[in-house]
């Protein structure tokens, strides 16, 4: 980082520490903050609004496909986790117990909720009697916790906000389609109002969601080479539905069990924003999920502050009504110059600027965050000069992460190859598997990466496995991950 970018000197560069770096920004730009109990961090407002802006945008999509939210339980008994074996031991390790309850030991065991799974398979079962019944679309909102040994705020800790979607159907064809129009709702919403570009795929069995059939996700790649899971989808077949005992009369009058899927995102989410678009400067937030589009600051001497704040405010009204998340500071007592690094750093994408000789001109000054470029735009036409601009960024955002990704990626043939690869540089790996856990775990062992998806679209088909020579069943994306 050159010396002129003094007013980030409390930010490790990323080049330096990248970890390091995000806890820097994630701080400095006020998040979020450490709460007393191990793994759990409190949202603060600037941190939170990102939230409540991807759960605004998402929750319009999911309505838009027929789902409807409702709220189930925090706690389960654990008689609940019995009844899906492959799904208790995957989520044992993680759960936390509540024993004792107003001075008295419990009678059971109540796991604190790490996913809903059994508890709305309980719940399907005595709504559902009939095909007419069917389909069940439902989405939650809400916490789980799951106690995590290592943990970095928003990417991972031990209590963390999500949605999770649960859905029951007559047949496999139905539950089926229903699994992938969620992981492309899922798609088309990180791609487009996040601006990240992911990788759709399935999980390998060894990383499916414990107790489905076939897991999907998308992945998407960080400044540090590394992947984060950014959404996934199951399908989740009758195994739940005979757990649960999830039945229902079909047209021939004859009992079935239903076919059940799941699928979530959580505030993970806001951990990857940070880590694909942010800079040695801080934040850098598309306009689309940014709590702040434009910062207006007024500039000039004293003897006109007042006129030129006057204007600042008209133009303001113009903004706030026409649908732009705007705001001001003029505030007299810190300079513009300390303004302007300020909401870089906080990521805020446009920067308005109006001084005494731009109103003479009817002109403002647009600064973009992305690329820095000015723009002299005539006040008349500001609310579609504006909106023009930030239309831009979001693309040019979407644009630099997509390079950025294709520029770390590499198509390799063998193991060796794979880990000189990682040696130089940290990214994602296309590499064909024969579909041996064994292959798949020795490439975790020698490399430290794991398989993230198979690709319905990779960039090529390999024919042999990169471990075993053996012929490839499937071509696989590997990366170091969070």
């Amino acid at each position: 980082m050159s010396k002129d970018k003094g007013f980030v000197t409390e930010i490790t560069p990323q080049s330096e520490d990248f970890s390091r770096w995000y806890i820097d920004v994630i701080k400095k730009a006020e998040l979020m903050d450490y709460s007393p109990v191990r793994g759990c961090i409190v949202f603060r407002p600037e941190g939170y609004e990102l939230w409540e802006n991807i759960q605004r945008d998402l929750d319009r999509r999911f309505k838009e496909t027929g789902h409807r939210n409702a709220y189930f339980p925090l706690f389960i008994p654990e008689s609940f986790f019995q009844k899906e074996k492959e799904h208790v031991e995957g989520f044992n390790p993680e759960l936390p117990w509540v024993t004792e309850a107003a001075g008295e030991k419990l009678e059971e065991r109540l796991a604190i909720r790490p996913t809903s799974e059994t508890m709305i398979g309980h719940m399907y079962a005595k709504w559902i009697q009939s095909y007419r019944d069917l389909p069940v679309l439902i989405n939650q909102w809400a916490n789980v916790v799951r106690w995590e040994k290592r943990t970095l705020p928003f990417l991972r800790t031990s209590e963390f906000l999500w949605q999770e979607g649960h859905t029951a159907h007559e047949t496999e064809e139905e539950a089926r389609q229903e699994t992938m129009q969620m992981l492309d709702v899922y798609t088309s919403f990180v791609e487009e109002f996040l601006a990240i570009p992911v990788i759709k795929g399935e999980k390998t069995p060894s990383e499916r969601f414990a107790g489905a059939v076939n897991t999907y996700s998308i992945e998407a790649m960080m400044k540090d080479g590394k992947a984060v899971q950014a959404g996934t989808s199951h399908y989740l077949g009758n195994k739940f539905a005979v757990a649960f005992d999830i039945k229902y009369l079909d047209r021939e009058n004859t009992l079935q069990y239903a076919h059940t899927t799941s699928w979530g995102v959580s505030t993970r989410l806001i951990g990857a924003l940070i880590m694909v678009h942010g800079d040695d400067r801080g934040l850098a937030l598309p306009p689309k999920v940014a709590p702040t589009q434009v910062i207006m600051i007024p500039i000039g001497p004293p003897k006109t502050r007042e006129q030129v704040v006057g204007r600042v405010d008209e133009l303001y009204a113009e903004l706030k009504k026409a649908g732009v998340r705007v705001r001001v500071d003029d505030r007299s007592d810190v300079s513009p110059g300390w303004k302007f690094n300020e909401y870089e750093m906080r990521g805020v994408p446009l920067r308005l600027e109006l001084g005494p000789r731009d109103m003479e001109n009817g002109v403002v000054v647009l600064v973009s965050r992305i690329t820095g470029e000015k723009r002299v735009v005539q006040q008349d036409n500001l609310v579609a000069e504006v909106e023009a601009m930030l239309a831009e960024t979001q693309q040019e955002m979407y644009n630099r992460a997509k390079a950025f990704r294709e520029q770390n990626s590499r198509s390799v043939e063998t193991l060796d190859e794979m880990k000189a690869f990682l040696e130089e540089q940290r990214g994602f790996v296309e590499a064909g598997w024969c579909g041996s856990e064994a292959c798949e775990k020795q490439v975790k062992e020698e490399t430290g990466a794991t398989s993230r998806n198979i690709p319905f679209e990779p960039s090529s088909h390999k024919s042999s496995c990169l471990v075993c020579g053996d012929a490839a069943k499937h071509t696989v994306v590997f990366a170091r991950a969070y």
